[in-house]
């Protein structure tokens, strides 16, 4: 049976950026590559008062904009569309969930998956409205779209209000990152390669660095933006994810409460940031006006929707420790920011040095072994060895073993969203957070942020499409280390 066979995925918000830039689109790509089946439909709400036809026209303006005119196909895109309905819903009203209830009358029994691509303070209401007009079946599944709260005590106050509604086994909490490419292939680099388990410890890794860097700066998402702020819109989640996945404890199978234990027993590791010590361990920035790209880009606080005032961060760097027995002492870099030269998602595992060297020092033998992995936006995998330079002598220089996805596997790389909405639809939680994993990395993100306002220092400014404030190479080099754009 193809994977979109038989199911109903009703979308909250589907008006939205979202669902028209990524959602909708994915979900074309996997009809299009799949086997033509029937029985499954689409459903858009939203409060906008459009009819079908109306929402059709949108949707298809949306998806030729996003997706690239050689994926585009209009015969495929016609089909797909005889599945696709809308109905005009407020997800607070409760004569909408009527109308949706009328729209379930000839489903029978199906896997029915429910997107909340809403602002959080609705996830509750909007389950709970379900839940009143009978929409809940054993076989239904709600997704949740981050941010899930903005401190540990009101993202528990959502898992509570959704849990009083849905069992664990039902809730998907999704995390676009987990769904990219080379976060899968973490998982099969680590567990099915048998050359890197015995290296990847304190004994072997030197230091390891993570950087998600985006060349944008708030855009038109300044009023959402703005109570977030860098670490909790990157770190409480994306970059504490792909910590989890590099550091973990082999699972014993690859099944979801498998994983899921062994990031949770990462995030229990992480050594707290306090007060007492956030000044050596953090730095958080602001971007200042610049060129980005060659073009002019306006500071922070000038653009829309932002308070002359604000303080929020739009760059954070992290000094991170693990406190157990596999990567005592071994530093984890993160760092994240808005306005930088370049937009990349990069993870480095530095190696440590040979322990004894006995090639000339002339032959540069001090750069060590390096493991580059890239998320976004070319993904693929670097191990940079040192090899001997052809003629004379023995000189050697880095070279990079390089597998380039694109280029290995020729045929288009689904998205992560794409690869999320199958997991939801197969009902397969392993590449979704679970509520205890959720609230650990709260609580190691909550001290830091009370750790700031205790500060009461404003964010270090940074030009725009520069790498960030000085203090975070200061960060780094606290440890006889650098940023690995900068070595």
């Amino acid at each position: 049976m193809s994977v979109l066979s038989n199911f109903d995925l009703i979308f909250f918000g589907a008006t939205g950026d979202l669902a028209l830039r990524k959602l909708l689109p994915a979900l074309y790509f996997a009809y299009r590559d799949g086997k033509q089946p029937a029985g499954w439909r689409i459903l858009g709400l939203a409060r906008r008062d459009l009819t079908r036809d109306d929402y059709l026209s949108l949707l298809g303006d949306a998806c030729r904009h996003h997706i690239p005119a050689a994926d585009f196909d209009d015969k495929a895109w016609n089909a797909f569309c005889e599945h696709v309905d809308y109905l005009s819903v407020d997800g607070t009203d409760p004569a909408g969930f009527a109308a949706l209830k009328d729209w379930f009358a000839q489903s029978g029994e199906r896997v029915r998956v429910f997107y909340l691509s809403t602002a959080a303070r609705l996830f509750g209401p909007i389950c709970e409205g379900l839940a009143q007009h009978g929409l809940v079946t054993p076989q239904t599944r709600v997704v949740l779209e981050k941010p899930l709260g903005h401190d540990c005590a009101s993202a528990e106050a959502i898992n509570e209000a959704v849990g009083s509604i849905f069992a664990e086994r039902q809730i998907f909490r999704i995390d676009h990152y987990l769904g990219k490419e080379t976060v899968q292939n973490l998982l099969a680099l680590r567990f099915g390669n048998s050359i890197f388990e015995p290296l990847w410890n304190r004994g072997s890794v030197r230091d390891v660095q993570i950087t998600i860097s985006e060349q944008v700066g708030v855009e038109e998402r300044g009023e959402y933006y703005d109570p977030s702020g860098a670490l909790r819109d990157m770190v409480q989640s994306h970059m504490l994810q792909l910590l989890c996945i590099l550091a973990m404890e082999p699972p014993t199978n690859i099944d979801a409460d498998a994983v899921r234990d062994e990031k949770l027993k990462v995030l229990r590791a992480l050594r707290p940031i306090t007060a007492a010590n956030i000044k050596e361990k953090t730095v958080r920035g602001q971007y200042r006006a610049g060129a980005v790209a060659g073009k002019p880009v306006p500071g922070y606080l000038e653009e829309a929707d932002i308070p002359p005032d604000s303080q929020t961060e739009t760059y954070v760097a992290i000094k991170a420790e693990i406190d157990n027995w596999r990567w005592s002492g071994v530093p984890f870099f993160l760092r994240t920011g808005k306005r930088l030269p370049e937009r990349m998602a990069e993870i480095v595992v530095n190696f440590r040095q040979v322990p004894h060297a006995i090639l000339p020092p002339s032959t540069n033998s001090a750069e060590p072994n390096r493991l580059v992995i890239r998320l976004q936006p070319d993904e693929g995998v670097k191990l940079f060895l040192l090899v001997k330079v052809p003629g004379e002598g023995m000189r050697v220089k880095p070279v990079a073993l390089d597998l380039d996805f694109a280029e290995t596997f020729k045929h288009r790389q689904w998205e992560a969203y794409e690869r999320l909405l199958r997991e939801v639809i197969q009902g397969n939680l392993t590449l979704f957070m679970r509520r205890d994993e959720l609230a650990a990395a709260w609580r190691w993100v909550d001290p830091i942020l009370e750790g700031w306002r205790a500060m009461d220092e404003p964010p270090k400014p940074y030009t725009a499409g520069t790498w960030g404030p000085a203090a975070a190479s200061a960060l780094i080099l606290r440890d006889g280390l650098a940023w690995r754009e900068e070595t």
